[in-house]
């Protein structure tokens, strides 16, 4: 397919790839077309199962993806309205049922143990959709407290121990810092973006995956393009963060380009890799199908830094 064709098809996907189309590939941000978001499509279907209490699957981290946690973060990178009435009252129910006594976001019933890297999604998705900047200091408390050595994160840190950062961990947390700017909080904003240098140089000193001391390649899952990457890390996942935080070009970031540039198929697309063992709310696509999604993204990123590449 030739650009032109590549875009039709993207268009011809749910309402929110057509929506992140034109904003990130054309540069149109149509308002109207992110309005039914909430009302078409695979956000509608998300918004759906919520329950009347305000959660989804069984609570907030049960059962896995289909619990409250994974689907909030599922709808904030579907773009849907961020001033989602419904959305927001389940994020403030969870800011005020699920905080540990560490001032984090606790994953499990009687697990009073934060976990830094369900913070570092939480804030991403917290932050998205507007919740109130003094309930989410703790939160912000917790992670710059949770700081490895190394300039990143583990979610091991605080509790069987962590000697050394986790891409998983810190992509997360680089990702909640990131919409934290974005949407304006200033609690202890200089030193979160003192902790997100750090933390993009951690991924940036690995060429974003490969071991800082042999070269060799830390984990080939993080060459594979799974969507929704839920937890997981993976290059394709670190240059959408990189380019969404508008982060300038960097030599150690040309390998993950060449291999995303790789993947594409004859048809000028990406396929989907496949997904990760658990039960989700429904399948957006099918594993090694064309998928809309990591054309979408491969492209946005390919147009960020395509004068590199």
């Amino acid at each position: 397919m030739d650009p032109k064709a590549i875009i039709e098809w993207l268009m011809d996907g749910d309402v929110s790839i057509r929506y992140q189309t034109k904003l990130d590939l054309l540069s149109e941000d149509d308002d109207q077309l992110r309005q039914k978001i909430s009302h078409e499509g695979w956000g509608k279907q998300l918004l759906d199962l919520r329950k009347p209490d305000g959660h989804w699957g069984q609570a907030f981290y049960q059962p896995k993806w289909i619990s409250t946690h994974y689907t909030l973060l599922d709808l904030k990178h579907l773009a849907i309205d961020p001033k989602n009435i419904k959305i927001r009252s389940s994020i403030q129910m969870v800011l005020d049922t699920e905080k540990g006594p560490d001032g984090g976001i606790k994953p499990i019933g009687q697990f009073q143990q934060s976990d830094v890297c369900i913070n570092g999604m939480f804030l991403n998705y917290a932050c998205y959709f507007g919740a109130d900047e003094t309930q989410l200091r703790s939160v912000i408390d917790f992670l710059l407290n949770q700081r490895m050595l190394d300039g990143g994160y583990n979610c091991r840190s605080n509790g069987s121990g962590a000697i050394h950062s986790s891409l998983h961990t810190t992509i997360s947390v680089l990702e909640g810092i990131c919409e934290y700017k974005v949407n304006g909080y200033t609690y202890r904003l200089d030193e979160l973006l003192t902790s997100a240098a750090s933390a993009k140089e951690f991924i940036l000193v690995h060429q974003l995956f490969r071991s800082d001391k042999s070269g060799l390649i830390i984990n080939k899952r993080f060459l594979n393009f799974p969507y929704p990457t839920r937890w997981y890390y993976d290059i394709m996942r670190a240059m959408d963060y990189f380019q969404h935080s508008n982060t300038p070009f960097d030599e150690r970031m040309r390998d993950a380009l060449k291999i995303i540039q790789q993947k594409k198929k004859k048809n000028n697309i990406w396929n989907l890799s496949s997904k990760y063992p658990g039960k989700p709310h429904f399948d957006m696509e099918k594993a090694g199908k064309p998928s809309r999604w990591n054309t979408l993204r491969a492209l946005r990123i390919l147009k960020k830094y395509k004068m590199n590449t």
